[in-house]
């Protein structure tokens, strides 16, 4: 495991709450680091005033940690934020260690994760839009490198580019994720086509989303596993609920605190898929302390991504982790909240029924009669709605069908035609 020192800055002129936010990020820096196959031996918080446009720590406070580092043989500094290139250019002349700030690291991470086509060209392209503004005239600045965190994903053959390359290789990249997007395109279609309603499971890294996907498929289609972005890729499975109601659901990437804007860009692809949901859940981990200003940060990351207007059922997972006391506290307003066990599968078949009972409000029972040789109509029957049962009396057939209420609208004026 690599050593690494952690560093997280506190605003005085913030007050005391920011300092308890500053701590907490760092325990949260410490989970990436662990993930990211490192082990945080010591965490430096530094109280400002302001940040230091040179340093962003101040001078001092870097001889002081560079000193630590040189004593205790660290290998690499990791900052709570995202740092300028001039900053790690600084810090790397007074620290004798690999500067690393939190954007770079969960670039790093993600580039573990990533195993499909798509997902590598979203992290490679992440990663170069962040090492762009970073390259200096002997190509890009990381002198330092010796493999180990914050040197997965584009390799050393690219991170030898010069700018002119980097940026034909981001342009390359941004064509062949555009030729993504016109299949999603198409898939998309079909969804529609099919309809189907899309159930996306959301939520912050490492709340119990994947474990959630499985449990409702009874499978384990989903990697699943008690770290941070355990999994990248989006995977859709149809599912069938209690009443008989079929529904696809996805399971979808994490959020986290200061998700990077490189991200975000590049796997605006993979999110858009969430737009198309017509119910989402978003599971919360009942044990983070801080659970509640997660919740906020997921709906932040939705509005940025632009989801503002899809039903949100707010799952509260791992119920069974926490102490009897508080257990039985959230199991007493459990008719308000619904709270579940992903791993043990408390609490699933009331969340089935729930996500069953909202859909319905989407969906219409509807019985139709359509004239034998009326082949339009039928064949539109057949492609959107989903066909209870049917029979033939005296050449008009008598269908019973699930559909949305727009459809059926529509199904109304061409059977009154």
């Amino acid at each position: 495991m690599e050593k690494v020192v952690t560093v997280g800055t506190a605003i005085k002129l913030h007050g005391k709450e920011e300092i308890k936010n500053t701590y907490k990020s760092l325990y949260e820096l410490a989970s990436l680091v662990s993930t990211a196959q490192g082990v945080v031996i010591h965490s430096f918080l530094v109280k400002r005033d302001k940040i230091d446009p040179a340093y962003y720590i101040g001078k001092g406070k870097a001889e002081e940690i560079g000193n630590f580092v040189e004593k205790f043989n660290i290998r690499t500094v990791v900052f709570d934020n995202e740092l300028t290139p001039a900053q790690i250019r600084n810090l790397e002349k007074i620290i004798n260690a690999k500067i690393v700030d939190r954007t770079r690291l969960i670039l790093d991470i993600f580039a573990q994760r990533a195993h499909t086509k798509e997902a590598q060209l979203q992290v490679e392209l992440a990663q170069l839009q962040y090492m762009l503004p970073r390259l200096t005239q002997k190509g890009i600045h990381m002198d330092n490198q010796v493999g180990g965190i914050g040197t997965r994903g584009p390799g050393e053959t690219k991170l030898e580019y010069d700018r002119r390359k980097i940026m034909l290789r981001i342009e390359k990249i941004k064509e062949e994720l555009e030729k993504v997007t016109k299949a999603r395109t198409e898939q998309k279609k079909l969804r529609i086509e099919s309809n189907i309603p899309l159930v996306a499971i959301i939520g912050y890294t490492n709340s119990g989303k994947s474990t959630l996907f499985n449990t409702l498929l009874k499978s384990s289609q989903a990697y699943a596993d008690d770290k941070l972005f355990a999994t990248l890729d989006p995977l859709i499975r149809k599912l069938q609920l209690p009443k008989g109601t079929e529904v696809l659901i996805i399971d979808t990437v994490g959020f986290i605190n200061k998700l990077p804007h490189h991200l975000i860009e590049s796997f605006r692809s993979t999110l858009e898929i969430v737009k198309d949901a017509t119910l989402l859940l978003e599971v919360v981990d009942l044990t983070s302390e801080d659970y509640q200003q997660r919740e906020v940060l997921v709906q932040e990351i939705l509005q940025q991504i632009g989801i503002t207007d899809i039903p949100i059922v707010k799952v509260y997972n791992k119920i069974d982790l926490l102490p009897e006391k508080i257990k039985r506290m959230y199991l007493n307003n459990s008719q308000q909240k619904i709270v579940i066990s992903a791993k043990t599968g408390f609490g699933i078949d009331f969340l089935l029924r729930k996500i069953e009972t909202i859909l319905s409000k989407f969906y219409v029972l509807k019985t139709v009669k359509i004239k034998h040789d009326d082949y339009n109509t039928l064949g539109l029957i057949y492609k959107h709605c989903k066909i209870i049962s049917n029979s033939v009396k005296d050449g008009i057939f008598v269908l019973k069908i699930r559909t949305t209420k727009t459809f059926y609208s529509k199904l109304l004026q061409l059977i009154r035609k």
